[in-house]
């Protein structure tokens, strides 16, 4: 089931189908030790994914977010895990491409990442900030050239297999909370001391474990521009749509599973309807209004992104805080209709149908950047900004 109008070429396709193969086939164990998906993303290293957003003069593809979401979303319905490090770099790979042209080392840095495949991390939340990824309580000191930072960051995604972190922190020490940078150290140059684990309920493979973070690098490694105006134009787009994307596999992959399990029931009894066969057509509409969001925010996006203004508007903020919303809560409603349909052979673990890991992982949508959150950020801008009511924008 294509995400996107612009559907992967062949030999894409093709990639990304081997690297969901090996995905699929480790996604229960990741899932039940709750271990990094080593084996699905050296195949995504092998089959060289992690540069396909890196434009093609620093050697990568150049592939478009629509692209990117697809492959986000044929990776979701193997390992909701290994899509979701998937996803996080390619976040990360954004910042980059969007906000690191034109710097020396940054470009450079982009080279480094495609030709060797390195793996993004992100330390964007901190002790003390409430999950507010737009506030800092820890400071980057530059000093000679040099730039030090002490982060107690209670979340790093899959932070030791990475090959390098990107950071955010107040801009100097007396900056306000909320005049951020983001900075990249590579791994040799900062160390990680565990100070929380990840033992959650669902999304376990990727080992968001929270770490006190030090690290001392060159300078030239911050980010040229603000962390405000990465995370309006760029950060905060990816995020909610290639996270949607992900989400979004995850209910196809559900749908998939009740509608094998009910031709298998209606091969068993011919001329007969199975019973959950109305719930399979009302999953079907639910699934084309979740897909229909996610293609109508990937090209809002791509629109905006010809005007930078149109990019740090309020209105292209609440479109995008809305896809997240919507994607996030209607999986649910897809993959509790499925279980229904699917009954105990989807709630056991170990079934062709089993539906569990699908649940669990599901539920980490509406906490990542809580939904709350979000809502209450939309609500504030709402009283400034027009609602677009038009059908045709």
């Amino acid at each position: 089931m294509d995400l996107s109008a612009e559907a992967l070429d062949k030999s894409l396709k093709a990639r990304v189908t081997r690297v969901a193969t090996k995905a699929a086939a480790y996604a229960d164990e990741v899932d039940r030790v709750g271990r990094f998906p080593r084996e699905a993303v050296d195949a995504m290293k092998a089959e060289r994914l992690l540069s396909l957003m890196i434009p093609k003069k620093f050697g990568g593809e150049g592939l478009s977010y629509s692209e990117i979401a697809e492959v986000c979303t044929l990776l979701g319905q193997a390992c909701a895990a290994s899509a979701m490090i998937f996803a996080m770099h390619q976040i990360k790979v954004s910042s980059l491409v969007e906000h690191g042209e034109d710097a020396a080392w940054h470009e450079d840095f982009m080279r480094r990442v495609a030709a060797a495949q390195l793996l993004l991390g992100s330390a964007t939340t901190e002790g003390g900030i409430g999950g507010n990824l737009r506030n800092s309580i820890c400071a980057i000191e530059v000093k000679d050239g040099v730039c030090r930072l002490e982060k107690d960051a209670t979340v790093i995604s899959y932070a030791r297999e990475s090959d390098a972190i990107l950071i955010t922190s107040r801009s100097h020490k007396d900056a306000a909370s909320s005049d951020q940078v983001m900075t990249v150290f590579l791994k040799d140059q900062y160390t990680l001391e565990q100070t929380h684990v990840w033992d959650t309920l669902g999304m376990r493979g990727t080992c968001s474990d929270g770490f006190l973070f030090r690290g001392e690098a060159p300078a030239e490694q911050i980010l040229p521009h603000p962390f405000a105006e990465i995370a309006a134009q760029s950060m905060l787009a990816a995020s909610h749509l290639l996270w949607s994307a992900l989400w979004y596999g995850i209910a196809v992959d559900a749908f998939t599973r009740s509608q094998n399990f009910l031709r298998a029931a209606a091969r068993k009894a011919p001329g007969t309807q199975p019973p959950g066969l109305v719930q399979l057509a009302e999953i079907s509409s639910e699934l084309q209004t979740i897909r229909s969001t996610i293609l109508t925010g990937l090209s809002t996006f791509e629109d905006a992104r010809k005007n930078s203004d149109r990019l740090s508007s309020m209105g292209f903020a609440v479109a995008m805080n809305n896809i997240k919303v919507a994607a996030s809560e209607k999986i649910l409603t897809v993959i509790n209709q499925a279980m229904r349909i699917c009954g105990i052979m989807g709630y056991k673990n170990g079934t062709p149908y089993s539906l569990g890991r699908h649940l669990r992982d599901a539920h980490s949508a509406e906490l990542m950047i809580s939904n709350d959150r979000i809502l209450a950020n939309t609500s504030q801008m709402l009283l400034v900004h027009k609602q677009d009511t038009s059908l045709l924008g």
